[in-house]
């Protein structure tokens, strides 16, 4: 019998394996995990088909050593998915399979995971009182007095409240006073008391469409102005199918605020829920994993890679800020976690809902071909009511550290009345260049074309595209110059002149530098959501969907970056930035204000934005992609290649386009470059990009299709390090 195998590495198909004549055959299952050599080595794979034909000589085959699993850890629908986004995306199976399997499974170890521990006094140890404990022994008591609510406890519960309390549980559980109890592997929080919501008619409308084909494969566009409660009507949804036994899959962008949603979907659903991204362990993962897989958990909430998450019984996908540019996948496999959503969905037969104030032209491309069907809240929720907009002129005005007297002036105002300021700066640090005074000497990242940023708090220069840091100089290298200037703005520095500005008041300023111990994202967000700071600074981390009640104003500092670029797609991502950042403003029953400095007030973007609304923005881009025939009018594909030596990657990428011109197709199919990055050295890499594109996605498929295998023949392939990059969604 003759098997295959997928395993990691770069095999366009997967590995033909043999078995042993005596072996238990029963045991071989699509979807379980196997142990197979490879090469010198012995590799943990998963088993894709059985009694298969070989493509070469079965006696030259390696036989399978061991299968791992009792049961398939993927249901036949679910290889079906896994094996049509390595097609689509033209990744090896083994690379998908591998993004789909939690790190310990990948390592070989068991399915079956031990349940938390927990302790409660025995039939025994309900007739010991605390009078026969030592006197003397205070913590002992304590943590005797604590157990006899006859409740069972956790090592965490235990771990909040006493300090070495093992020795002691080990004890009394040895003389029978304690029993030991083993439950699941996630520790599950005591639930809130629901809260009482009501939709308004525009929700309730949304939520009785996707109902009505909840036994059917329907896509949904949700698209709700900031503030307009889309998480109550996803709520409501989830709620009607959860009650028919069935499982939803909910996607969001933001990692460090997802334990703060999954509590809140909880306290409404009266359900545990669970959270899967990278800020847990490896066992966490692998348990939230499996509690989902089993169906002993019915709601999975998560970032990108929660979508390849096995259901048992699957009913609905959601995914929230379905624009937003984090779910798409920048390096190893390249997938869009939105448009593979839709098509787990469209395999499963179940409806997906995808919301967003600011949807992506992608998206509303498909509601025009009425492949989504429009679902719209032009209301905000309760008594809100939408931020006015202004555009700030500041053209030939003194700016002082960056910030206009109007925008000034408005936040005296603002905070005078005791409301909270939000400003928005995209660029953390506090100088985006040192430069010295004198020669006019920049510090420069060694491996990258970027200056480095300077960071006054640890007096440290430092790249944020590759991570280099070094200690500020004291002096010019080039000149020996201790005269130093900062040029531009950083959230850092304009933190330190809004703190002088408003020394009674309280600044807090979030961006990644601020953010990075675990936990602390929403504790920074519950501290500006409770009120307790007045100014807050930061960058777009704090655009994602927050809810900031007292927030009457929002400024956006130095946006005009943004309006010139050489991708294509900068003006919806600004557009996107703008509208999300100006609904932080006014979500309660405060009017709200924004205000947006900026150098060009004519700029056909701007006065768009804040005339017509998103929509009227969207419509016009649409048109003009339809004009230039780029997506959604067109489909592209990316090849990237980098080496130390530029020659290389570019010698490659001309022999990738060589091989693709010799090949026939049947519709026309475009191939530009090889051109240059819009970075060219990164990491010391220099970095190229090969960009093929059609109006038939089918025949640009077909085409790289035909030469990829020779790709991997190339004679410059193992001196780069190149890339697929299908539906790109940045020229970085």
């Amino acid at each position: 019998m003759i098997i295959q195998v997928a395993l990691p590495g770069p095999f366009l198909t997967a590995l033909d394996y043999g078995v042993e004549p005596n072996f238990q055959t029963e045991k071989l299952q699509p979807g379980v995990r196997v142990c197979v050599p490879f090469r010198r080595q012995t590799k943990i794979g998963l088993l894709l088909a059985v009694d298969v034909k070989p493509d070469c000589d079965p006696d030259k085959l390696k036989l399978l050593i061991e299968v791992l699993d009792d049961q398939p850890l993927f249901s036949e629908r679910e290889l079906a998915f896994l094996n049509w986004a390595a097609h689509y995306y033209h990744e090896p199976i083994g690379e998908v399979v591998m993004a789909a399997l939690p790190k310990r499974l990948r390592a070989g170890e068991p399915l079956a995971l031990p349940g938390l521990l927990s302790w409660q006094r025995s039939a025994m140890g309900r007739e010991i009182s605390l009078d026969q404990l030592p006197k003397n022994a205070p913590k002992q008591r304590a943590l005797w007095q604590a157990l006899s609510n006859n409740q069972a406890w956790s090592s965490s519960q235990l771990n909040q409240q006493f300090d070495a309390w093992r020795p002691l549980i080990k004890r009394w559980v040895s003389q029978g006073w304690l029993e030991e109890r083993e439950g699941s592997c996630l520790s599950h929080n005591e639930l809130a008391d629901k809260p009482g919501h009501q939709l308004n008619a525009e929700q309730q409308a949304a939520v009785d469409q996707v109902l009505a084909q909840q036994a059917q494969f329907a896509a949904f566009l949700l698209q709700g102005v900031t503030g307009s409660g889309k998480t109550e009507v996803y709520l409501a949804m989830i709620e009607a199918v959860l009650a028919q036994g069935k499982q939803a899959l909910v996607l969001v962008p933001e990692i460090g605020l997802t334990p703060q949603t999954a509590q809140r979907f909880e306290s409404y659903l009266q359900k545990p829920v669970v959270a899967l991204h990278s800020g847990l362990n490896d066992q966490e993962r692998h348990c939230a994993w499996q509690l989902v897989r089993s169906g002993e958990i019915q709601v999975l909430l998560g970032t990108r890679s929660a979508l390849f998450t096995p259901f048992a019984n699957l009913g609905l996908c959601v995914i929230d800020e379905e624009h937003d540019l984090s779910f798409k996948q920048q390096d190893g496999f390249r997938y869009s976690a939105r448009d593979l959503l839709v098509r787990r969905a469209q395999m499963s037969n179940v409806p997906v809902v995808l919301g967003s104030a600011t949807p992506s032209l992608e998206s509303l491309y498909n509601v025009e071909q009425g492949r989504y069907q429009h679902l719209t809240l032009t209301q905000r929720a309760g008594s809100a009511q939408m931020p006015s907009i202004r555009l700030l002129d500041i053209r030939g005005e003194r700016l002082n550290e960056g910030v206009s007297t109007p925008l000034k002036t408005a936040m005296e105002k603002h905070l005078a009345a005791g409301n909270q300021v939000l400003l928005f700066l995209n660029r953390r640090g506090y100088a985006p260049v040192l430069m010295c005074h004198d020669c006019g000497w920049q510090a420069d990242c060694p491996s990258c074309d970027a200056n480095l940023t300077y960071h006054q708090a640890w007096h440290e220069l430092r790249c944020h595209h590759c991570g280099f840091s070094q200690k500020a100089p004291l002096v010019c290298p080039k000149c020996q110059s201790k005269e130093f200037v900062n040029v531009g703005q950083g959230t850092e520095r304009l933190e330190q002149v809004i703190q002088s500005w408003f020394a009674d008041k309280q600044v807090l300023r979030i961006d990644r530098d601020t953010t990075r111990r675990k936990g602390s994202l929403a504790d920074k967000v519950e501290q500006a959501r409770s009120g307790e700071a007045d100014i807050l600074i930061g960058t777009q981390m704090l655009a994602k969907g927050h809810h900031f009640p007292k927030v009457t104003l929002v400024g956006l500092i130095d946006l005009d970056q943004g309006l010139f670029s050489v991708d294509y797609r900068a003006a919806e991502r600004m557009a996107q930035l703008i509208v999300q950042v100006a609904g932080r403003a006014g979500r309660a029953d405060r009017k709200g204000e924004v205000l947006i400095q900026t150098h060009h007030p004519e700029h056909p973007l701007l006065r768009s934005l804040v005339a017509e609304g998103y929509s009227a923005f969207a419509k016009d881009a649409l048109a003009e992609r339809e004009a230039a025939q780029l997506p959604p009018y067109g489909f592209q594909i990316l090849v990237r290649a980098e080496s130390f030596d530029p020659q290389h990657a570019l010698d490659f990428l001309a022999q990738i386009k060589q091989v693709l011109l010799e090949v026939r197709v049947e519709a026309p199919c475009e191939v530009w470059g090889p051109v240059s990055a819009p970075m060219e050295r990164r990491q010391g890499r220099y970095r190229y990009q090969l960009l093929l594109q059609s109006q038939h996605r089918r025949s640009l498929q077909a085409w790289l299709s035909q030469v990829e295998a020779d790709i991997y023949r190339l004679p410059l392939v193992s001196k780069v390090r190149w890339s697929l990059d299908i539906d790109p969604q940045e020229l970085r």
